[in-house]
């Protein structure tokens, strides 16, 4: 059978000559596309054009999920607030859960609309799953918050998170991506719905979060990603080392065990959101904190500080030190967060992340990094006043110049060779005093 003879193609040609195929839409109508996210079941959207400057290091990912991308949607979902503000955490993982599997669904419901329209609409997955090939790279394709900073669902507040000037912190995101134009776009907020009153740094259990603006993601991570990701890694790790029930008893309880299964067996798990629970941004939560503030604190705040937990930190750790000098509640179980490096490039670009700003103090030094081997490349890491600076190629004058094979590196920070032996058999060699080499090391727990 000859192609133009395939029934399909006969239908095809039919729909065209006799002008009933839709035809796609040159620019889509805001009012009509914001109409549709809102009658599918989000609770805001905004829509950014895909040549927004803060939108270029997402690019390739962009073009990669749906090449000719000209407009981005985002999407907020609201989160119920109490079940978000109780002390049942299973209560709290639950609405995590059902708003993030409704926003897939309303993501899916809206790409199905544009696409009986002829538009090329793609439903990024709201949280997971992410491109674990890539691991431990980055994963994800978008980055939801600064796509809903530039469509006008809110701002960055002093927690990370986005805060919605309605919502507040109360919030998932969503991110659609079309093919097509739209006739209006918006804009960032004038304002930022954070009020500063700084009461997530002070219900942060491991600190990650600090008044003056920093933020500690390894530590917030370690803690909070426990049974996800590295952390579920790590386990695996620990499972796999114990020769016996007896040793792996030694090193997991019997409840965290459980905890894991239900991790596996019911969706993944967190284990503290509480900058997202005591939070006031927003127009649905200020006025409470507003009316009594030291009752919002009794009610919202206390508990989650006197509430005696596990916190999962990482030895050395800036977090480990915050948790015995505000928590006496609260007691540590120092782990590994299982990250890993699986190059010597990300191993430089990692380093922001992992850095810890108190375990540096007193440190002032520039550390040149060359690598050779089967990945060859130059850094230079300058931790100074507390904090950290990395570039590439060598910058400026060095403290401390460490040279090594690459893999042999990569096997070091995995913990799978020594640095002893690595240099007797000149596979790393330090120029400088091996005390900055320890100090730099403090500062990187692993």
């Amino acid at each position: 059978m000859k192609l133009e003879d395939h029934p399909t193609v006969k239908w095809h040609r039919s729909q065209v000559s006799t002008a009933e195929a839709r035809t796609k839409p040159a620019v889509l109508d805001t009012d009509y596309l914001k109409e549709l996210c809102l009658k599918s079941g989000a609770d805001d959207a905004g829509f950014v054009d895909i040549c927004r400057p803060a939108l270029v290091e997402q690019m390739p990912d962009i073009e990669y999920a749906l090449p000719g991308t000209k407009t981005v949607v985002a999407l907020a979902f609201r989160l119920h607030r109490e079940n978000i503000r109780t002390m049942a955490h299973s209560v709290t993982n639950l609405e995590f859960q059902q708003t993030w599997s409704h926003a897939k669904h309303v993501g899916r419901v809206i790409c199905k609309a544009l696409g009986s329209r002829g538009v090329g609409a793609l439903n990024v997955p709201a949280g997971f799953p992410y491109e674990s090939d890539r691991w431990p790279g980055k994963m994800w394709l978008t980055s939801d918050k600064i796509i809903a900073e530039e469509a006008s669902l809110g701002r960055m507040g002093l927690n990370r998170l986005v805060l919605h000037p309605r919502f507040g912190s109360f919030m998932i995101l969503g991110t659609i991506l079309l093919d097509t134009e739209v006739s209006r776009y918006d804009e960032p907020i004038e304002f930022n719905p954070c009020v500063q009153c700084k009461l997530c740094a002070s219900v942060c259990p491991v600190g990650a979060i600090a008044p003056d603006g920093h933020f500690d993601f390894f530590s917030c991570y370690t803690h909070n990603y426990r049974e996800r990701l590295s952390g579920f890694s790590d386990w695996i790790e620990t499972v796999a080392s114990a020769g016996s029930r007896k040793q792996y008893r030694s090193k997991v309880t019997d409840s965290e065990t459980v905890s894991m299964w239900q991790n596996l067996a019911i969706g993944a798990q967190t284990k503290c959101d509480r900058c997202v629970a005591v939070c006031p941004a927003g127009e649905q939560g200020i006025g409470e904190f507003l009316e009594d503030r030291k009752a919002y604190v009794e009610r919202l705040l206390k508990p989650f500080r006197d509430r005696s937990e596990v916190i999962y930190a990482v030895p050395g750790s800036d977090a480990e030190a915050h948790v015995a000098a505000h928590f006496p509640n609260k007691t540590v179980k120092r782990i590994s967060n299982g990250l890993r490096p699986n190059s010597v490039q990300g191993f430089l670009q990692s380093l922001p992340l992992v850095f810890q700003r108190y375990r540096s103090e007193g440190l002032n030094a520039t550390f040149h990094f060359t690598f050779t081997g089967e990945e060859s490349c130059k850094g230079t890491a300058v931790i100074r006043d507390k904090t950290l600076q990395v570039h590439d190629n060598h910058v400026g004058e060095s403290d401390l110049h460490l040279i090594a094979d690459s893999r042999t590196w990569l096997r070091f920070l995995a913990k799978e060779k020594s640095m002893l032996s690595a240099i007797v058999t000149g596979k790393i060699r330090i120029k400088g005093s091996p005390r900055l080499m320890k100090a730099f090391a403090r500062c990187f727990p692993s």
